[in-house]
């Protein structure tokens, strides 16, 4: 029975993750940091929105500032506007006098209200281009990276963390950045109102508003604390769902009846979430209420000295409505102010979660070639190559000696684990070696630009690509620039995979897209998607093939036609190099060498009649499979 502690889905964390670790500066920061931090996420933001578009970014921050000196006009009308209302006089001459100053502070808020339509307007145009230009970065810059980086969780977690959250904060930070720029100018705009209306008022329109930042920075904190610690919880609740709603799942979620444990377990692990989201929730709520508190203490504070001023008859009473309302209009403007600078802080952070993606994704991208290629290969040779997966303690393969030639089938067989698939994959240069060296005709493939080196390369892997696109573009999509102009090469490799049987029996034919996610779109088989990838392999015409597990999911009858294609189309006389792998040993026969491997290592190698001689390990496989299928047909 299996330990009750030990979680049913994936594991409890045992360390932090990359990724995750500024978390930890983060729930721990105080209000300073939080000051400093601001401004280096702001300058990224001004950055990002300069470069998509220069004239919005100049845009945006003049129409800002304007904004900023409309509401510091609309103060000092106001200031005005109170003073001729209290000045001494008949009533309606006062009011009258004061008519000119109130259409100008009507005329302030209105120009304030155009201004601020201005400042939407603006960002709504600027952010989605930032974010396009984040987006093509972050594409482009994945595209680029080594597929072995893939095998990394931790860097896959990164990707995954960049694509989602980061992409979404790099859109809002260029929002959040403007609406501080505002909420600054209205800070700077109302205490140097109250500041002309009197000196002692500058610093007390802020009285109010630090308690209030003190609680959204200690608010921010807990939260920031409590996603750390939830980190794996997480992880392993959206993976749970994704068991429960996914399509591919859901046929053996019931045929197993796990349905109740994996049920339960999700359960288990939300209401650990939940347990813990409770009592942030809490926290937080008593931290606003001190926040809350404390500013009240401030207001009362600021009100205070104003009465004093009035009192001693240091401020007089026409101008203290005004100074009123610029200590109100400063206090809201500092809170916005403090709310932003919190807001940019929390963004901040996954601003540099997506920039540390992009830099990551730059130091596992492949050197830049500077070997030529002369053409095709027509030798490979592998010397000494070994290769680990990261964070892995042993190696995949290791003291690989290997040759390869023009027109050879060369099979590799062996146990799963072995290494087949990674030995496949060096030699494609899909994987470079740890240790050693693989050459194309001379050439170390790591000197090679792996664009340049790839297009001599078809790979047909047992679990393809189901491409989400028409059933012509899913055979085309491995050589989209070819010219067939009548078809005439998409069906040739369609009779020879089998796959013309399977587009005969879709609706529209060559035109229906093999995808669920589209309305009138069909999905295939597992055998059905393994003859288009066969197809795709065979329409891309490479020098060098690798059938990776090819057949693995087709009927007898189909896999003998397959491999009956792959050899007349290469072997002896052709201009090919093909390696094939396969756990069905009667299909590499007559290869015309095959590659037996045991834990990494080659441990036998030679045609069938040869390797049989040797009774090795070989000789045991094939055995046993010829055994079994006597077997089968005496019991029929």
């Amino acid at each position: 029975m299996a330990d009750s502690s030990e979680p049913l889905i994936g594991a409890h964390d045992l360390t932090t993750p990359s990724w995750a670790q500024g978390f930890e500066s983060v729930a721990g920061a105080a209000l300073g940091a939080v000051a400093r931090a601001a401004p280096r996420t702001m300058a990224t933001a001004v950055r990002w929105a300069w470069r998509a578009s220069p004239r919005m970014t100049v845009l945006s921050g003049v129409v800002q500032l304007l904004s900023g000196c409309a509401t510091a006009f609309g103060l000092f009308a106001t200031a005005d506007v109170f003073t001729r209302l209290l000045a001494a006089g008949p009533t309606p001459e006062r009011v009258l006098a004061a008519l000119p100053a109130l259409a100008t502070v009507v005329a302030a808020l209105a120009a304030r209200g155009l201004l601020d339509a201005a400042v939407a307007m603006v960002q709504g145009r600027l952010a989605p281009l930032v974010e396009q230009a984040a987006q093509d970065d972050l594409h482009a810059a994945l595209l680029d990276v080594e597929l072995v980086a893939f095998d990394d969780p931790d860097f896959t977690e990164l990707v995954e963390r960049a694509s989602i959250q980061g992409l979404t904060r790099v859109r809002t930070v260029v929002g959040e950045t403007g609406d501080l720029l505002a909420s600054l100018v209205s800070v700077a705009a109302a205490v140097v109102t109250a500041g002309v209306l009197h000196p002692l008022l500058a610093p007390v329109v802020l009285l109010a508003a630090l308690p209030q930042g003190w609680a959204s920075v200690r608010s921010a904190r807990l939260m920031f604390a409590s996603f750390l610690r939830m980190s794996s919880a997480r992880r392993r609740l959206g993976i749970a769902g994704a068991l429960i709603t996914g399509r591919d799942q859901a046929a053996e979620v019931r045929a197993l009846t796990t349905r109740g444990p994996l049920l339960a377990e999700h359960r288990r692990i939300a209401d650990q979430i939940t347990a813990d989201a409770v009592r942030v929730a809490r926290d937080r709520t008593l931290v606003e209420l001190v926040g809350r508190t404390l500013a009240g203490i401030g207001s009362a504070g600021a009100y205070a000295v104003l009465a004093l001023l009035i009192y001693f008859e240091l401020l007089e009473l026409a101008v203290a409505g005004a100074a009123a309302l610029a200590m109100r209009m400063a206090a809201q403007a500092v809170s916005n102010a403090v709310y932003g600078v919190n807001m940019l802080y929390e963004s901040g952070f996954y601003v540099e979660l997506f920039r540390s993606c992009l830099s990551e994704a730059a130091r596992r991208r492949r050197r830049p070639g500077s070997a030529p290629l002369t053409g095709p290969p027509t030798r490979i040779e592998l010397t000494g190559v070994s290769f680990r997966y990261p964070g892995q303690d042993e190696p995949a393969v290791e003291g690989i000696d290997l040759t390869l030639r023009r027109g050879e089938v060369v099979a590799l067989v062996g146990e799963n684990g072995s290494g087949k698939s990674t030995l496949a994959k060096l030699i494609t240069g899909l994987y470079l070696p740890e240790h050693g060296t693989v050459r194309w005709d001379g050439v170390d493939v790591g000197a090679v630009d792996a664009d340049a080196l790839l297009t001599h390369v078809a790979v047909v892997l047992q679990d393809p690509v189901n491409w989400p696109m028409s059933a012509r573009n899913n055979v085309r999509v491995g050589r989209l620039e070819r010219a067939d102009p009548d078809g005439a090469l998409l069906l040739d490799a369609a009779n020879g995979s089998g796959t013309d049987t399977v587009v005969a029996e879709l609706p529209d034919g060559w035109s229906t897209v093999l995808s669920k996610e589209f309305q009138g779109g069909r999905d295939l088989s597992g055998g059905q998607w393994q003859r288009v990838a066969v197809a795709r392999g065979l329409f891309r015409d490479a020098p060098l093939v690798v059938a990776d597990e090819p057949t693995a999911a087709l009927d007898a009858r189909a896999e003998h036609a397959v491999f009956g294609t792959l050899r007349g189309r290469t072997g002896a006389g052709s201009d090919r190099i093909t390696v094939l792998i396969t756990h069905r040993l009667a299909n590499v026969r007559s290869a015309d060498r095959i590659v037996v491997l045991e834990h990494g290592r080659i441990t036998e190698q030679g045609r069938h009649d040869e390797l049989m001689a040797l009774g090795g390990t070989y000789h045991e496989l094939f055995s046993l499979q010829a055994r079994a299928y006597a077997a089968d047909r005496d019991t029929h």
